[in-house]
């Protein structure tokens, strides 16, 4: 998949690696798929096929020609225009697939299907295949568009002027709701703002979640935002960064470390109940050591890294076993010498890594539903399954709901 559009300086070296596939492989493995744009202009009331004539014209000249055109719309593209697009574009008629916007994107492969590009590809490619079953992307649709509940849930979080960057997460969270059928409305907070009005921003919400971050601004404002969720038992799932300030509001509030931090934010902690790895030792006295020849990425612990679920937590119950692999992306940990006394005041271990070291999973067992975990879960939902943790999360919101 090549993003942007055809003529930008970014994508030539990709498109001409395409270009090279295609020869190499031959059109028995190979296809080429272009998806343009076909405009709608309002004032004469019919559909523009030009640019996608000059978006195909400007391919062909560095040797590439399509197989197949989806030509996105928000007007429905009469016949006489896919023919005349067919035609300039010397892409067989049948190959030029109209798609028209539509009210969830859980819809378009139904769509597709029915304009025939399913069976386009799979003759192109010569497979034999059994008979397309769509009923699971229809009942997904279907929970998408119609929703026996809703509620609202807040993101409190540090990067709410590009959403973007919480792109995976929003869509977890849309799954998860699609699974229960309920619309989750999502109220971005930024932290600061918590810092600066109180948590009386997070008024009328019935669960929330702070995700990842690096760097110290907003940082008391999550921390805060926790406080506020643990002691008025309202449903909690922290992220990454979310997992970290967790454990830090929990070693001022309950732990008594009225100066516990995370060495990322401040070298003057006594309590630094967050750090890197090589800042703590293990329960041996040893100073713990990562480099380039560790398993875990060098300075920073990423990829998929297996986590040991206890059982019983509410973590374990989520997931439905006691072994996971979630992804990670992160250079600080739980401190572990300090994780015995943050345990014996009350907070739950319910993961580790495989040799024990490292804190994966934080719960209060004393709340409905309090849960952190130190990787990103939201890296392997899907539309069609879901996943555990965020399901559970919306369970735990839909009871509290307010």
């Amino acid at each position: 998949e090549i993003g942007g559009t055809v003529g930008d300086i970014e994508s030539q070296p990709f498109l001409e690696a395409v270009r090279q596939m295609k020869v190499e492989l031959g059109s028995k493995r190979a296809l080429a798929l272009h998806l343009t744009l076909v405009p709608y202009i309002a004032t004469a009331g019919e559909t523009k096929t030009k640019p996608t004539q000059h978006s195909v014209k400007e391919l062909r000249s560095i040797g590439l020609q399509p197989d197949v055109l989806i030509c996105r719309s928000d007007h429905k593209i009469d016949a006489s225009s896919l023919r005349k697009i067919a035609l300039f574009t010397n892409v067989e008629e049948r190959a030029v697939v109209p798609l028209e916007d539509a009210d969830t994107i859980y819809k378009i492969p139904r769509m597709l299907h029915q304009a025939g590009l399913d069976d386009l590809i799979v003759e192109k490619f010569d497979l034999s295949c059994k008979e397309a079953d769509l009923t699971e992307w229809d009942d997904v649709a279907d929970a998408k568009l119609n929703p026996d509940r809703e509620i609202t849930i807040a993101m409190v979080g540090k990067y709410m002027d590009l959403l973007d960057a919480y792109k995976s997460l929003i869509e977890a969270i849309d799954h998860a709701g699609i699974h229960h059928r309920t619309k989750v409305n999502i109220r971005y907070i930024d932290a600061e703002d918590v810092e600066r009005k109180g948590v009386e921003v997070l008024d009328g919400v019935s669960a929330i979640l702070v995700p990842g971050g690096f760097g110290n601004r907003g940082v008391e404002g999550k921390i805060r935002t926790v406080q506020h969720a643990r002691e008025n038992k309202i449903p909690y799932l922290g992220i990454c960064l979310g997992m970290q300030v967790a454990v830090i509001e929990y070693a001022r509030n309950v732990v008594g470390w009225k100066d516990a931090h995370s060495s990322e934010f401040t070298r003057e902690s006594e309590h630094p109940v967050i750090g890197l790895i090589t800042e703590w030792k293990d329960a041996s006295g040893n100073t713990e050591t990562r480099d380039e020849d560790s398993d875990l990425g060098g300075t920073m612990r990423k990829g998929g890294q297996e986590c040991v679920l206890t059982p019983g937590s509410k973590t374990a119950e989520a997931y439905g076993k006691d072994v996971i692999v979630e992804r990670h992306r992160h250079r600080y940990e739980v401190n572990s010498s300090l994780v015995p006394d943050i345990e014996k005041a009350g907070l739950r271990i319910a993961g580790r890594s495989v040799d024990g070291e490292l804190v994966e999973v934080v719960e209060v067992p004393d709340h409905p539903w309090f849960v952190g975990c130190q990787f990103h879960p939201e890296f392997t939902s899907t539309p069609r399954d879901g996943h555990g943790l965020f399901s559970a999360f919306i369970a735990a919101a839909l009871d509290h709901q307010v």
